[in-house]
């Protein structure tokens, strides 16, 4: 790994080293280790880069001894408090590096968070009553401080004058009279261990029996379960067991949600079992936050993390079990920087360490239903829900009969359905994967339309706010009074809805009931939206509007009627999976209904009541539709029967992107167990001012898809003037 060069005495001699640096670069560079420091193969360590200082690891391999030793610089800092990153996660980031064709410095990217993590936390001043000591003169106020210091435990400050419901400055006075004493408190720890024995749960037999086997699989070192359960199948109880036994094991474990919505009521339940909160990993936790739980993890004293697709990437320090909920989420994939999915690196991960991973979902992905029937995973069936209640019988609305009125969106059955929940003190849920209020806003008189000056998509009215949004850039304006192409008043319409639009109708035809609004992009971020579910799950809403986030993973007790306002959405896109997403989204979002106490109902608002997705959820056959969409993937020879990988190519100007996908389409190398689709423009052709165009290959399963990209990028034109390619192995999103 290190080189000695050029002696500088007898007993002196220069030590050089790989580092690799978090920046988008192919190799790891060469420096020299400063006099006196010991450093070793994934010891962090800052380093100059250009003008800036950068966080890097001391990498495995050679350096360049080749180079001129006083060339070299010098590794500025050792973070030796930090421990080495371990042999397994470096493998790891290459692993992801050459499989994503991402440079590795921009996978490390992803592991050093930031310097703040690499420190430990300071002590916290603290202070505790100075025994004996009384002030000049006793307040009401003071009494309550003193109240709850006289057992001489020592507090936070700021904890102690909200405890005694006293102002900060009560405190300061009794410091200033040497009545209360400053102390160091140590700083606060991520997370408690959790006890694996702290509230075993009775578990049903058919639970038991998965239980046992997914414990087992501890003995077999690497390992793949699949638990394919019906909603309410108890699924998370099942895997707790597994928690349980690496915890009994001594290893951690990690649990990786698709959305951060899932964590609060999963939060409740794992402290229910365990006696403790988990630590969390996601991006709504402050800076502080992530910084102990990145410590925690590296130094073992975080047993269990929950986290969203990034927690795959911490440097835990003995990781045993990972657990990925709701497996087919498409949330697990990442598009930028580094595209790789959640679910597929787990499984690497594991494979690397050695050690059992399980997949979790009620509509598992096609391609780990294959795995299962090939042999390559254990699948484990729980059909039935851990309630006894019986699954929901699904039922479609032909809107082209039974519609709605002209301007309404729910049709007179659905509604129906819904006035009778509410008389029976049952919850409702309307479905729909729009967010605002409006698709789309146009002008009556012009027919002008309302278009995002950045993308190619048009601007969603969200009327609560009186913005008109891109969901793509994040551009907002303030919603006009009058057209800005013709200046008409009172000709800007909505068209289509959106769950705001819902929502209002709703409110119009059903007043009396308690109505409410789940959406991610509704002010108050993640902490409204735990506080909003917790209403939801508590019966404190008659009927909730929601998108897609409604559809992952919640148990609302008094759920009974669950109605998609447009079952069609998600069918008429230009994706190879769209059968399967739409299948799964809506087998998840009707699964809400009836889960504790049966009787559940799902109505499916369409214009293709006959779509073979439709029935097959009508049916409650999900074996058939799996049968029936494994074929036609293997016909095609779309995954996971052959490899697909995007490179999309963008630019400031069009010409200039669909100049450059031309010219790297021409010298496709030519390879007959390959198809080159396109260029074609994107769907969405502009996002953020660039303009976008795509190339799609299709190849056999064991294509090396990762040569035959690397052989082409070498051999085309290098992107200049402000062009980019980005590579997306395994795409799941074809806009």
């Amino acid at each position: 790994m290190f080189e000695d060069l050029f002696p500088t005495s007898e007993n002196q001699r220069e030590t050089i080293v790989s580092v690799l640096v978090p920046v988008a670069v192919p190799m790891a560079y060469t420096y020299k280790v400063p006099a006196g420091l010991h450093v070793e193969p994934g010891t962090i360590v800052q380093v100059p880069l250009g003008p800036r200082q950068v966080l890097g690891a001391v990498w495995d391999g050679e350096p360049d001894a080749a180079i001129n030793p006083k060339k070299l610089k010098t590794i500025t800092r050792v973070f030796e408090q930090a421990r080495p990153l371990q042999p397994d996660l470096r493998r790891f980031v290459e692993w992801v590096a050459n499989w994503t064709l991402a440079p590795p410095g921009m996978v490390l990217r992803m592991v050093l968070r930031s310097e703040e993590a690499l420190e430990d936390e300071p002590p916290i001043t603290g202070v505790r009553w100075a025994e004996g000591r009384q002030p000049d003169r006793q307040t009401p106020a003071r009494k309550k401080v003193l109240a709850l210091v006289e057992d001489g435990m020592a507090w936070p400050k700021s904890g102690l004058a909200q405890a005694a419901g006293v102002s900060v400055s009560v405190i300061d006075g009794l410091l200033q009279q040497d009545v209360l004493q400053q102390v160091q408190l140590p700083a606060v720890p991520p997370a408690a261990k959790p006890d694996p024995n702290f509230a075993k749960v009775q578990l049903t037999l058919t639970q038991k029996e998965v239980s046992d086997g997914l414990r087992a699989a501890f003995d077999k070192g690497t390992s793949v379960s699949l638990i394919d359960g019906v909603t309410g199948s108890g699924k998370t109880e099942v895997y707790f067991e597994a928690i349980a036994e690496a915890l009994e094991r001594g290893k951690q474990a990690l649990i990786l949600l698709p959305e951060i919505a899932l964590t609060a009521q999963f939060l409740r339940r794992f402290e229910q079992r365990f006696g403790t909160l988990p630590a969390e990993w996601h991006s709504e936790i402050t800076p502080k936050k992530r910084g102990r739980v990145w410590r925690g993890v590296a130094s073992g004293d975080v047993r269990v993390v929950i986290g969203a697709r990034s927690a795959l990437f911490l440097p835990f320090d003995d990781l045993g079990l990972i657990i990925v909920d709701e497996e087919h989420d498409a949330a697990f994939k990442q598009d930028d920087r580094v595209p790789y999915s959640a679910r597929d690196m787990a499984v690497v991960r594991g494979h690397i360490s050695r050690f059992p991973v399980i997949l979790a979902s009620a509509t598992p992905s096609v391609e780990s239903r294959v795995n299962a029937e090939y042999g390559r995973y254990a699948r484990y069936l729980l059909p039935e829900r851990a309630s006894g209640a019986e699954m929901p019988q699904i039922r479609a609305i032909d809107m082209r009969r039974e519609g709605p009125e002209r301007g309404r969106w729910l049709a007179p059955g659905l509604l129906e359905a819904m006035k009778t929940a509410l008389a029976d003190g049952a919850q409702s849920l309307l479905f729909l994967n729009r967010r605002g209020y409006a698709p789309l806003t146009l002008c009556r008189t012009c027919g002008h339309r309302f278009q995002c000056r950045h993308c190619s998509a048009w601007l969603v009215e969200h009327r609560f706010q009186g913005r008109l949004v891109c969901h793509h850039c994040g551009h907002f304006e303030k919603m006009p009074e009058t057209c800005p192409t013709c200046s008409s008043t009172q000709s800007l319409v909505a068209c289509g809805p959106g769950v705001e639009r819902i929502a209002e109708e709703v409110q119009s035809l059903i007043p009396e009931a308690r109505t409410l609004i789940l959406s991610s992009d509704l002010p108050g971020g993640a902490e409204r939206m735990k506080r909003e579910m917790k209403l939801v799950e508590e019966g404190e809403a008659d009927i909730v509007i929601g998108t897609q986030l409604v559809a992952k993973g919640h148990n609302f007790p008094k759920m009974r009627l669950v109605g998609v306002v447009d079952a069609d959405l998600g069918l008429a896109h230009g994706d190879p999976r769209a059968s399967e997403k739409t299948f799964q989204l809506l087998a998840q979002v009707t699964g809400r209904a009836g889960r504790v106490t049966g009787g559940g109902l799902g109505f499916l608002q369409t214009y293709a009541p006959e779509h073979p997705v439709l029935k097959a959820l009508m049916d409650q056959d999900q074996d058939a539709f799996y049968k029936a969409e494994i074929e036609a993937r293997q016909v095609a020879g779309l995954p996971p029967f052959g490899r697909m990988a995007a490179l999309i190519i963008s630019g400031p100007d069009k010409p200039s992107a669909e100049g450059f996908a031309r010219a790297l389409a021409r010298v496709a190398p030519p390879d007959r167990a390959v198809t080159v689709l396109g260029p074609a423009e994107a769907a969405l052709a502009m996002v953020r001012g660039r303009h976008r165009y795509r190339l799609l290959l299709i190849a056999p399963r064991q294509f090396d898809l990762q040569a035959y990209l690397r052989h082409w990028l070498d051999v085309g034109p290098k992107p200049n003037r402000g062009l980019r390619v980005q590579l997306d192995i395994d795409p799941q999103h074809f806009l």
